[in-house]
């Protein structure tokens, strides 16, 4: 940046970095290079979801989650008349 801004030359910038001046104006052409890539719009890796989409999949992965805890407490209301009818099966047995 030196360089460019006329601070300081080229033959100074490469023997600071200890390279020949062609090593250096390499090296100064990639950096300019990198900077404007680095400027550039880049395309996001996941496009943004609309709010509507958001809710739908929350709403979505709530649903499942009651579903599955609905069915738990289902099966444990099953297992519960199980043992209570084991229970007065045992009890009518008894007199």
């Amino acid at each position: 940046m030196k360089v460019r801004c006329g601070l300081m030359t080229a033959t100074e910038a490469a023997k600071t970095l200890g390279v020949s001046r062609k090593t250096y104006y390499k090296w100064e052409q990639r950096g300019m290079e990198g900077l404007l890539e680095g400027v550039e719009n880049q395309p996001t890796d996941r496009p943004e979801a609309a709010p509507e989409q958001v809710l739908r999949e929350q709403f979505e992965r709530e649903r499942e989650e009651l579903q599955r805890r609905n069915e738990q407490l289902q099966q444990k209301l099953d297992l519960k008349d199980l043992v209570l009818q084991a229970e007065r099966q045992e009890r009518s047995k008894k007199k």
